[in-house]
């Protein structure tokens, strides 16, 4: 059965997005494994996505594997995607239950069968739901999203004066969503590691030191909080500035 969308909205901000970063520098400093930290990650991704819906987000982008996550070591790789299928599998029906709608940001071909299988599954099961979008970007780079999206556009045979950011943006993983208004990123590391480079040019950002799995509701909505301290002006002159 569908779900219908929310619209009793008190939240300052629509789409939250997360780089989660830290389940490995976790693990080590309590002498136990990566997995070990993996496990604990997947942990605060459940209690996360628990608090965003409870508190009426529409839209939650979690950076869950990027490219360049290829790199790591094989049994790393086999290890998380295993946990990915474990989470899809046991969270199904809570995503449903919550109305929570699951869709995938990056090249998917590439991941383990398994996976993709998991994946489709539950994309397809909460396609109906209406109150939350979470977003797993997977196997994703923002350079290679933009390219891909200009490629649609060559492909499609639009005239070079008709290319604009509307049109690139239509051609996105996240083509009909709004942009993030939050990014947040946890571990202390102050870059934005080819995440959403499109669609956060007016992001506001938050940096924690806050290992992964540390990262705790209550730190979010201090997060959500100190977003809403801020005056956005998106690239306009305030009047302190005249």
């Amino acid at each position: 059965m569908g779900h219908t969308v929310n619209t009793n909205r008190t939240l300052p901000l629509r789409h939250i997005a997360i780089i989660m970063d830290g389940n490995g520098r976790w693990a080590t400093s309590r002498g136990l494994s990566r997995s070990d930290g993996h496990n604990a990650g997947s942990e605060t991704v459940r209690a996360v996505v628990r608090e965003c819906r409870a508190m009426g987000l529409e839209y939650l982008t979690l950076y869950t594997f990027s490219r360049e996550n290829w790199g790591r070591p094989a049994d790393e790789i086999h290890f998380l995607f295993d946990l990915l299928v474990l989470f899809l599998r046991k969270e199904l029906p809570e995503l449903l239950e919550r109305g929570i709608r699951l869709r995938v940001a990056g090249e998917t071909d590439r991941l383990p069968l398994a996976a993709r299988k998991a994946l489709n599954h539950a994309i397809n099961k909460t396609a109906s739901c209406g109150d939350m979008t979470l977003t797993l970007a997977l196997n994703y780079s923002g350079r290679e999203e933009i390219a891909m999206a200009c490629r649609k556009l060559m492909e499609s045979g639009i005239a070079p004066e008709k290319v604009t950011p509307e049109r690139i943006a239509e051609n996105l993983y996240t083509a009909g969503y709004p942009d993030p208004d939050l990014v947040i990123r946890t571990s202390g590391e102050l870059r934005t590691s080819n995440f959403l480079p499109f669609q956060t040019a007016y992001s506001e950002y938050y940096f924690t030191p806050t290992l992964w799995p540390d990262f705790s509701p209550e730190e979010l909505r201090a997060a959500i909080a100190d977003f809403s301290s801020r005056e956005r002006r998106f690239g306009k002159t305030g009047e302190e500035d005249s």
